[in-house]
């Protein structure tokens, strides 16, 4: 099957390139899409890199006659929640509408396979903190919608004939490729680890800490953190899985295990070997006191073996890529002023 190519839309991104990385490494042939206003062509390591949109439909159909493209691994999408608050058709415009131009390029063209990069906002608040692939979805923002629309569209094309399908619900992904080649180098970023590392290295003055009277066990919120390397892995498990015939399904990622703000920032200031600059601010409205995956289905349905479950490790290689950006090493990338 690897004569067959596999399309990544978003590859250029923090997640997608991460993918690519290892599907290249695993002699798959790569193209990926994207229309670099989040990613960075220096992240995409494999294949070939079209710059271009996932809504664009003559150019999809382009893509798919001219190369043997038997699988979709898709994450081109806008991923900040209090965007999508302030701008929720932007959000359903690329995420949901956009995938939906895909999806019917992936029929006209018989596409087999599918990966979706979906997210754990689809399950709002959890009233226990824990979410399992079971529990009700209830997005309580335009990103979750976003995302969750796409899942039911995945769902009832799949059912009529169209592609077979994995969709990933990403918990909280964080850290960098091990090797130091690729890393998150997302503008505007707004996950705890980059943000972390960032104020570590002198990019931010201070870091935030929204809530600290929540029910845990040190009063601020906990998450189930995950390297992106093993969620990267989880992909290219989706694709063996599905290529020995898998049914279609949806599956939590994430370790089973949560991290509080405070043990987060613990790590950062523990790896840089210096303390950050934090101040505790009241509780942003919609966040969950806890948020972690009953991730055993991902395990047991795709032989799924994650090697870096340690918050260390995670806070370790997502600070050795910020210290390259900080320095302007070569090896990096990033765009000025963000």
């Amino acid at each position: 099957m690897k004569n067959k190519k596999i399309l990544v839309t978003g590859g250029a991104g923090y997640i997608g390139s991460h993918v690519v990385r290892q599907l290249g490494a695993t002699g798959e042939s790569v193209l990926t899409l994207d229309n670099l206003s989040t990613g960075f062509e220096a992240a995409v390591t494999a294949g070939e890199l079209i710059i271009g949109d996932t809504g664009d439909a003559p150019l999809l159909d382009r893509l798919f006659t001219e190369h043997r493209i038997d699988t979709v691994m898709h994450f081109a999408a806008h991923t900040i929640v209090p965007e999508s608050v302030a701008d929720p058709l932007k959000y359903y415009r690329n995420n949901t509408a956009n995938s939906r131009t895909l999806l019917e390029a992936c029929q006209r063209h018989d596409v087999r396979h599918f990966v979706f990069s979906s997210t754990a906002a689809v399950y709002g608040i959890p009233e226990d903190g824990k979410a399992s692939e079971d529990s009700p979805t209830k997005p309580i923002n335009p990103y979750g919608t976003s995302k969750l629309m796409t899942e039911w569209m995945l769902r009832d094309l799949g059912a009529a004939g169209g592609p077979s399908y994995v969709a990933l619900r990403y918990f909280n992904v964080a850290g960098c490729d091990p090797s130091g080649a690729i890393g998150q180098s997302t503008p505007k970023a707004t996950l705890l680890v980059k943000v972390a590392c960032e104020a570590a290295v002198g990019k931010r003055p201070h870091i935030s800490v929204y809530g600290t009277d929540y029910p845990t066990p040190d009063g601020t919120g906990l998450r189930d953190y995950i390297h992106v390397d093993d969620l990267a892995r989880a992909h290219l498990d989706a694709l063996s899985y599905l290529r020995a015939g898998g049914k279609s399904t949806t599956l939590n990622c994430g370790y089973g295990h949560g991290y509080s703000v405070r043990e987060v920032l613990s790590a950062v200031e523990a790896a840089n070997g210096s303390p950050l600059t934090i101040l505790d601010e009241p509780r942003r409205a919609g966040d969950p006191p806890a948020l972690v995956a009953v991730a055993d289905q991902v395990r047991s349905v795709l032989g799924w073996t994650p090697k870096y479950d340690d918050l260390d490790v995670i806070v370790r290689t997502a600070l050795a890529w910020e210290k390259k950006i900080a320095a302007k090493d070569p090896g990096a990338y990033w765009q000025n002023g963000t």
